[in-house]
């Protein structure tokens, strides 16, 4: 059941805007320092520094508990990774979410890597995962149902043969990380809450080449697929207008020129 949902004006959206701009230009930074050998530590440290020069918080470090700066999320592991030091190798995929706090404001966004050259298996999820996505943002607007985002989502991962994690949706933002209202990433077209001017919220589904079931580790953080199999997951933020929508993570191209797979692959 929603609670309150927090509206937001064309002032507060620009507010948010500033904090999602540079957790995209963070992820970027961030692509440009995965090879093999790095540590998911490394990469928690060098984001930590990164954030503190555009004078922004990493929202998640300390956020109940967790101790990072960015969740790092390799192979199996679905979500929340806790950055350690094994270091990556060669076809690993890993899944960097980052939430920025600036003017406490948030924007979140989280992206799918992969560690030099990775399997086929493995570039078809990514792959999969980057267009159900997309698919997802696509179907936002004033006057859809929320159920069009999940059913657009839940769609596109079937056609690629992968599932998707239904334990986790996305999730309003804006002065509070997590807001009202959730977004699940499978659902029925034409059901659910009605979009409307002023919502701000994430698309962020979770998909696996297994059953999609998930556990979580004795860490409290670690989410980790079941059956073992591969996850892949992007995430993006986006403000609702009356006559469109806006992906505020996503500035530096096109999407639509990108519909197939994802740059930085």
């Amino acid at each position: 059941m929603e609670r309150h949902i927090p509206l937001k004006t064309s002032v507060d959206v620009a507010r948010i805007r500033q904090s999602c701009r540079i957790a995209e230009r963070a992820i970027h930074f961030i692509g440009e320092r995965i090879r093999p050998g790095v540590t998911p530590k490394e990469l928690d440290r060098s984001v930590g520094r990164y954030l503190a020069s555009q004078k922004a918080n990493a929202a998640l470090k300390g956020y109940r508990g967790f101790p990072g700066a960015v969740c790092v999320s390799v192979n199996n592991v679905a979500a929340h990774g806790v950055p350690g030091e094994g270091p990556m190798e060669a076809g690993d995929i890993l899944t960097v979410d980052i939430t920025v706090e600036k003017d406490g404001w948030h924007g979140d966004t989280a992206w799918t890597f992969v560690v030099g050259e990775a399997d086929p298996d493995a570039l078809r999820l990514v792959r999969a995962s980057w267009q159900a996505t997309l698919a997802g943002v696509m179907a936002v607007r004033s006057g859809a149902a929320i159920g069009d985002i999940g059913a657009a989502i839940a769609r596109t991962a079937e056609r690629h043969g992968c599932r998707v994690v239904q334990d986790y949706v996305g999730h309003g933002i804006g002065e509070a990380l997590h807001e009202d209202p959730r977004i699940p990433h499978v659902g029925q077209k034409g059901t659910g809450l009605r979009i409307v001017p002023g919502m701000v919220f994430t698309v962020e589904p979770i998909l696996t080449l297994g059953d999609g079931k998930v556990e979580v580790l004795e860490d409290g953080w670690t989410i980790i697929t079941r059956d073992g199999s591969l996850s892949a997951q992007f995430e993006h933020t986006i403000a609702v207008f009356r006559d469109r929508q806006e992906i505020l993570t996503l500035t530096a191209f096109d999407p639509r020129d990108h519909i197939d797979e994802p740059p930085m692959l």
